[in-house]
């Protein structure tokens, strides 16, 4: 069995000083990409055939307008026809040695190294991340599928055996006439089994904001485990088609046979529902918006279905800084988590509650972090903020700003910024403002930082868990006290304390289960976790007397 090693490229290439082979590598990738991919037309993929419908998405870069390609508008029919095909497939596949289905992932992610740069390329042109980001999610996917590889083998496939001592000969005899069917009643020596086994076909719907690292985790957790899978990368208003095609490819030339994938781009109103409406659809792992979710669990149930879901549902995630804080680490921390990817995170870092006696010190420095966060193409290596994946995300951003001036104060940002490109480009934000208005509860989506104050400790942790949400959370405090406090206290699936490196956001795989409490996730069980398999397993007991 291998060892798991998480990737980390941009940590390897700095120790040994090659950033700038680094930062080359990175600019070529992208030159190819945009000279011999952008701009193609790119079908549908059914049981391995490629399959092309009446009518076609186009999808640009959030960049600057450019045309990443012209994508298959899939229906019902494309969808259905996909659950057929994963139905039909599943059978072989469920059957195949959990060793073999190794292999072929094994497989998968040197293909992934081999294209690190260009998937990473093709990820910053589609939704605006900067390389780091960028190159750092295409880590996290090849992470995810090894560690996953790592964690069946461990498990032996999550089989495991066991045997029930068979009963004295005399004591059988003497009680053979004893009622059977209870416990304890006697019978031979039984061999016991017991076996984690697959659902059947899953439904994978992913997200915009992490469209290689999410949809590689949630295809590969279904399929690694045995499953078949039909995958739906984000195709309506916030469009990542093309890295979830490459995803498809990658995992098809490294062995996945026809029909155990299949991928399907379409509206969520035709093929998410389709996917979760569908009887031949045992699961649905999906990663998005609270609402969408939540909308297909109830139409879901209400049609008398017991599908299996997995998701994760966003978060409204706080950071408290206290007067016994390191400020400095506070402040890198948490402006790289609220602002980072313009905070389309689920993870971002969107409210602060400081204690009042050190706020103004904390709000200088802070100010003083976002003027120095370049905001601009983010292909280019000193930007740090890029552009916002739509104009509805724009819309979005001037309306929360609007609500924000008339109820609060805005301290620093607010406004659209003209990069000189055709995207929607605007300032890191940052409102001071009531924790009772319904800006600091809201999940925005959109690069704005509420700011709040607090007296004492137990208040702010009130304040912190005053949501529905409960993905992630952070503290800045050298207090032991106050880290006790904080850990046995604070509502949220992963938390951070005096973390310089983000102060909410950078989970990693292996080490950080990225788990969702509350209104943020179902299960209580997170991506990159050693119980994350056992999802899309369901165990059977199997008794052979001997």
């Amino acid at each position: 069995m291998a060892n798991f090693q998480n990737e980390f490229t941009y940590k390897k290439y700095a120790e040994q000083g090659k950033e700038e082979e680094f930062d080359r590598l990175f600019d070529d990738a992208v030159g190819n990409v945009k000279s011999e991919v952008l701009g193609k037309r790119f079908p549908l993929y059914i049981n391995g055939k490629e399959i092309y419908a009446g009518e076609e998405l186009i999808e640009n870069s959030p960049i600057d307008g450019t045309l990443v390609g012209r994508f298959q508008k899939g229906t019902r029919e494309h969808a259905k026809d996909a659950i057929a095909s994963a139905r039909t497939a599943f059978s072989s596949w469920a059957g195949m040695d959990y060793r073999e289905r190794v292999k072929i992932f094994r497989n998968a992610t040197e293909i992934f190294r081999k294209h690190k740069f260009a998937l990473a390329a093709i990820l910053s042109i589609e939704n605006g991340k900067t390389r780091h980001e960028s190159v750092g999610e295409v880590d996290e996917a090849i992470d995810l599928i090894n560690y996953y590889a790592t964690e069946i083998e461990r498990n032996r496939g999550f089989v495991r055996r066991s045997k029930l001592e068979a009963s004295e000969a005399k004591a059988y005899e003497k009680f053979k006439s004893a009622h059977i069917g209870f416990q304890g009643a006697l019978s031979g020596e039984e061999r016991i089994t017991v076996a984690m086994k697959p659902y059947g076909v899953f439904g994978v719907i992913a997200p915009f904001n992490f469209p290689v690292s999410i949809s590689t985790g949630m295809c590969v957790g279904a399929l690694i485990t045995g499953n078949t899978v039909v995958f739906k990368p984000s195709s309506t208003d916030n469009m990542t088609m093309l890295t979830g095609l490459e995803i498809y490819r990658f995992l098809k030339e490294a062995g996945i046979p026809d029909g155990v994938m299949n991928f399907v781009t379409g509206p969520g109103s035709e093929v998410g529902d389709e996917l979760a409406a569908n009887e031949g659809v045992s699961g649905i792992a999906f990663t998005g918006s609270r609402a969408v979710g939540m909308g297909m669990i109830k139409n879901s149930y209400g049609l008398g279905m017991q599908k299996i879901f997995i998701v994760e549902m966003g978060g409204k995630n706080p950071a408290i800084v206290t007067k016994h804080a390191n400020l400095d680490d506070a402040v890198t921390g948490i402006a790289g988590s609220a602002f980072g990817f313009s905070a389309q995170k689920c993870s971002a870092c969107s409210r602060v509650y400081v204690q009042e006696s050190v706020k103004e010190e904390f709000v200088s420095k802070l100010i003083d972090k976002l003027r120095s966060m370049k905001i601009g193409n983010p292909l280019n290596k000193d930007v740090f903020i890029g552009p916002l994946i739509s104009a509805k995300a724009l819309e979005r951003y001037k309306a929360a700003v609007n609500e924000a001036r008339s109820a609060g104060s805005v301290l620093y940002g607010g406004n659209a910024v003209s990069a000189g490109l055709n995207g929607a480009y605007v300032e890191p934000t940052l409102v001071d403002i009531e924790h009772s208005h319904k800006l600091v509860h809201e999940e925005l989506f959109v690069p704005i930082l509420m700011i709040d104050t607090f007296k004492k400790f137990d208040e702010a942790v009130r304040k912190a868990n005053d949501t529905e949400y409960g993905l992630t959370a952070g503290l800045y405090s050298k207090s032991r006290k106050e880290i006790n406090e904080f850990v046995r206290g604070i509502e949220a699936g992963v938390i951070y304390i005096n973390r310089r490196a983000g102060a909410t956001t950078g989970a990693v795989v292996g080490f950080h289960p990225f788990v969702g409490w509350k209104g943020s996730g179902l299960t209580g069980k997170g991506t990159g976790s050693r119980l994350y398999l056992t999802q899309f397993l369901r165990e059977q007991s199997q008794a052979i007397v001997k």
